[in-house]
Order: C-alpha cells, then sequence, then structure tokens
C-alpha cells in the first residue's frame, strides 16, 4: 500500500507551478526515494501507479529531469517553511563529492542546523573537482541574506578548507557571524605584537591562553582588519589541536563548532544512511541540482513525521551517552512505516507542512 501520487500532489499544486502530469511525476520522485531508499530512477520507474510499463515510465522520469527546474531562491523559503524554522539560523557551509564513472560530482552546500533538524536550503554544483572558490561561496551567501536578511544569520560554521584572507574579509566587512577552522600553519598579527605562525602559540599553557585573549588577522588581510578576528585553541581527544578564528568571543566559538559536524551529518542523511544520492548516474548541473531539490522536500517531509511522533519527546541515548537515533532516522523510519501500513498519517503530516506554504511565493521555472 502507498498513497497515490494525485493525493501528495493536492496541496503542492497551490504553491508550485507545474501541470498536473507533473506535479504527480513529483510525488512519485518523492515518495519513490523513501520507499526505496535509492535516487536511482530506474528503480522509482516501478513506482508508479497504473498500468504504465516500466520502461514507459522510466522515460517519463527523464523527460521531467529534462524540462522542470524547480528555482532555487524559492524551494530556500519553502524548505524553511516547511519545517517551520525561525530566524537567527545557525548555517553550515561544506562540500560533498563522489564520481559517477569517471565524472566528478561535486556539491557546495549551504544548509541551516538545529538541534534536531538539517536541511540543505541553497547549493551550487561545482564544475571542477576540489575546493571551492571563494566567489563562489561569496555568492552563496549573498543568495542567502538577498532572501532572508543579514539579520537572519546566528552564525556560519565552515571547516578548514573555507579559508583565504580575501573570505575573511567578506565575512567581518558583511558583519556575518562566523567560526572557522584554520590550520596552525597560517600567519597572524595580534594586537598584543607578536606576528608569526599560529603553531609558535600552541605549545605552552600561557601562550595558547595569550592566543586566546588577543585579537588580530591574518597577515594577507588588510591592515583595516586588524583585531578584526579572534582565535580559539583546544585539544581534541585524538590529541590534535583545534584552532578555530571568529569575529565573536573565542570560548563561546569552540563550544559551538561542535554543530558544524551536522552538515557531515546531513550528507550522511542523503547518502548511505538515507537516499543513496551516490546511486544517481545524473552528472549535469541542472539534473543534479532538481535531484537534490527533491531529496531536501523529502528531508523536510521525514522531520515533520519525525516531530509528529515525537512531538515533545527526547531521543533516548545509548550507554556511550550518544543518541540511539538522528532526529531524521526517527522521521525516516516513522515516514516509510506510515507509507505503508498508516497512509493517512503520513499524507496529514505531509498536508499540514504544505498548508504553512504562502501562495505568493514565487513559482518554479519550468524549461
Amino acid at each position: 500500500m502507498s498513497i497515490h501520487p494525485s493525493a501528495l500532489a493536492a496541496n503542492v499544486s497551490r504553491t508550485i507551478g507545474l501541470s498536473n502530469d507533473r506535479r504527480e511525476t513529483l510525488a512519485v520522485l518523492i515518495q519513490g526515494l523513501i520507499n526505496a531508499r535509492t535516487v536511482n530512477l530506474t528503480h522509482l520507474a516501478g513506482a508508479f501507479h497504473g498500468p504504465a510499463k516500466v520502461t514507459s515510465n522510466y522515460r517519463r522520469l527523464q523527460r521531467f529531469f529534462q524540462h522542470v527546474r524547480l528555482d532555487g531562491d524559492w524551494l530556500a523559503k519553502t524548505l524553511v517553511k516547511l519545517l517551520g524554522l525561525k530566524p537567527p539560523y545557525r548555517l553550515c557551509l561544506d562540500r560533498t563529492n563522489w564520481m559517477v564513472g569517471r565524472k566528478d560530482v561535486n556539491l557546495l552546500v549551504l544548509c541551516i542546523v538545529t538541534r534536531r533538524a538539517r536541511i540543505p536550503v541553497l547549493w551550487d554544483i561545482l564544475d571542477h573537482r576540489g575546493c571551492s572558490t571563494m566567489v563562489q561561496r561569496q555568492a552563496l551567501l549573498v543568495r542567502f541574506m538577498a532572501l532572508f536578511g543579514k539579520k537572519s544569520i546566528k552564525l556560519l560554521l565552515a571547516d578548514a578548507e573555507f579559508i583565504g584572507d580575501q573570505w575573511f574579509e567578506f565575512l567581518v566587512e558583511n558583519d556575518i557571524p562566523f567560526v572557522i577552522r584554520v590550520s596552525d600553519r597560517f600567519r597572524v598579527i595580534l594586537n598584543d605584537g607578536y606576528d608569526g605562525p599560529l603553531s609558535r602559540l600552541v605549545h605552552s599553557s600561557a601562550r595558547r591562553q595569550r592566543l586566546m585573549q588577543a585579537k588580530g588577522r591574518f597577515v594577507g588581510m588588510h591592515k583595516r582588519f586588524d583585531a578584526a578576528l579572534s582565535f580559539g585553541i583546544t585539544r581534541l581527544r585524538d590529541g590534535t589541536w583545534l584552532i578555530v578564528a571568529t569575529n565573536r568571543g573565542p570560548r563561546k566559538a569552540l563550544n559551538v563548532y561542535k554543530q558544524r559536524w551536522q552538515i557531515e551529518c546531513l550528507f550522511g542523511d542523503t547518502k548511505t544512511r538515507g537516499f543513496n544520492m551516490e546511486d544517481t548516474h545524473l552528472t549535469q548541473p541542472a539534473k543534479l541540482a532538481l535531484l537534490l531539490a527533491i531529496v531536501a522536500l523529502a528531508i523536510a517531509w521525514t522531520h515533520a513525521c519525525a516531530t509528529a511522533f515525537k512531538p515533545q519527546g527526547d531521543i533516548a541515548r545509548a550507554k556511550h551517552g550518544y543518541r540511539r537515533k538522528s532526529w531524521f532516522r526517527i522521521g525516516f523510519d516513522i515516514l516509510r512505516h506510515w507509507i505503508f501500513a498508516k497512509p493517512d498519517l503520513a499524507l496529514r503530516t505531509w498536508d499540514t507542512i504544505w498548508k504553512r506554504v504562502p501562495i505568493q511565493f514565487n513559482k518554479p521555472r519550468v524549461v
């Protein structure tokens, strides 16, 4: 048993400017990847209702990815509404990549994280392997601020890949609160007179305390950014040093940096722990962007089901202290069960979150 696509498409029609056939195809894709735990179109072609052959359904899915483009700005606002998220938002920026044959798939993703939820809101399909450029990162944040306002950013978290003098200058100039991991090889100029690599300040408690109390900038930054940055340092369990740069308090920055792991968990949700995005054979940027949009809508549904299933309950912890399941996995498991055993509950949750989306939102573009 499953939910008929027309039932899922009914409320979506208020905000998505697609034909009935394409709305139902979108519903099939969302429900199908939840049931099948894969984004592979060959598997999803069997999720359609009706007498059509699987080969015909597969061509229908191919045409959908060829002709439909969900507007990224519309989608970002919609995802926030579906999850009922309120500003200010804690953001994580990171990159994930895999291989399709000999082709690199490289995604730069900006996501919103809360205590329970994590959802991608904006992304860029990079046309090269390896790290993103400062221009690409900046473009994502400029888009986010245009959609939600600069004051909607509570904090930006990123790992040591997201560095660069111009990047830090951009964040400071726009007063975007951030905590970003940096290498001890970086050379800094502190307001207490120190000029040298961070590594010299690691090896004694007095020097580490000096770093925590001082402000400064990286050597390559313009002099007008003197004392714009603070630095936090702590030793991890594996013996390595964690050093973060921030434009806020260093001690709080060290504590909050733990939340950056949420985006790694999000990538796990989209891959092996959830929808197995690496099963896709799609490599064209526009089609990959559409696929990630569909996965994001499915993630929003799973989080809504977790909230409906455990509205006020906490997640049980094992003896080692970690929670037995993530909020995503609770929603994912219960949604798959509801689709087959209690489709009315799954449909009710779907309808409830889509009623939060205003009709006046910009509608998706179809090519």
